[in-house]
């Protein structure tokens, strides 16, 4: 797995600029005139739709019950260790605040290109308009376009680089991902609890996590089947909740060599494990292969919001899973 291939990155990752994929994608029209760049061969590989398949769903409100947390919880924990991917319903995000973040994502991508550019990724840098991971001039390149954003620590914002259209952007951006960052710190103190860690020293190591969000908009492809809107890849971090902002799908995670695709509920969040995580847990929680696919048709848009520990944080396995192997760690 291509680990860390994620908009979670160190702020020291780098870039180099592409064309916009959004306006590539209009100018294509119906037209098959794909470029050689975007073409993927390994994006026709097995996909499986049987309703077996499909990843476990877990009800935070259940996970709050005092007569029902129990049940739920080893739900949670057989899901990370076993898909480590679940979607979450009942999260308590307010219903406001997703459906604000989800219009002022679809406003911005319906600007004018000069106006999204307002804000493209310096050089050199990350954070922006643009594109993420391109090393080369010969690499294959992803199908979409992104937003992506430090949130916190609160120094590491660039705020020059948040969208100031729509003008309810950026306030839009501060509720949701705090909000978020309450979910993922309620969830946290589940993990701790499977794994049997120390839940108020898991949660002091987030007090000043890194919180990073890429909105991913990928353009619909005349010829969907052979470009891919983000390579295959495991997250960097601890936890990722994803959004997705309209009905069209897209997200496939990879299960026993083939393809899962992921059929999100209205209103919920899905959440995956990350390398971090797995790390965490001595392997007991899986960090998954995951990628997204494109639509011939219509555009898809989601928000993945990451989360990992503070930077001067001491991580690795935890030692009542790690049996005579030496190690550091300050859990």
């Amino acid at each position: 797995m291509a680990a860390g291939n994620t908009a979670e990155a160190a702020p020291s990752s780098r870039s180099l600029p592409v064309d916009n994929v959004q306006a590539l994608a209009a100018n294509l029209g119906t037209s098959s005139d794909i470029p050689p760049r975007y073409i993927r061969p390994e994006a026709e590989s097995v996909i499986i739709h049987h309703a077996a398949e499909e990843i476990p769903v877990i009800d935070f409100d259940k996970l709050l019950d005092p007569e029902l947390c129990h049940a739920e919880s080893s739900k949670l924990d057989l899901a990370c260790q076993h898909w480590g991917f679940f979607q979450l319903i009942n999260h308590g995000v307010p219903k406001e605040v997703m459906e604000r973040m989800m219009l002022d994502v679809e406003g911005f991508f319906k600007l004018p290109l000069e106006e999204k550019l307002v804000i493209k990724q310096p050089p050199g840098e990350i954070e922006g308009y643009g594109q993420l991971f391109v090393i080369s001039d010969e690499q294959k390149l992803d199908w979409a376009d992104l937003l992506h954003f430090y949130t916190s620590p609160l120094h590491l914002r660039k705020m020059g680089l948040w969208p100031t259209k729509p003008s309810t952007f950026r306030d839009a951006l501060d509720k949701y991902m705090l909000e978020v960052k309450k979910v993922v710190d309620c969830l946290l103190g589940f993990v701790a609890q499977n794994l049997g860690l120390d839940t108020s020293k898991l949660t002091a190591m987030f007090e000043n996590g890194m919180q990073s969000v890429r909105i991913n908009y990928y353009p619909p492809c005349p010829q969907a089947e052979k470009v891919l809107g983000l390579s295959p890849h495991s997250d960097a971090s601890c936890l990722t909740l994803v959004l997705q902002v309209n009905d069209v799908q897209g997200l496939q995670i990879r299960k026993n060599d083939k393809w899962v695709p992921v059929k999100p509920l209205p209103g919920a969040f899905v959440v995956n494990v990350g390398d971090l995580l797995e790390i965490l847990s001595n392997g007991k929680y899986r960090s998954i292969e995951h990628r997204a696919v494109t639509n011939t048709e219509r555009e898809r848009m989601s928000v993945a919001a990451f989360h990992s520990p503070s930077t001067d944080a001491t991580l690795g396995p935890h030692p009542d899973l790690v049996k005579g192997v030496s190690h550091a760690t300050s859990l």
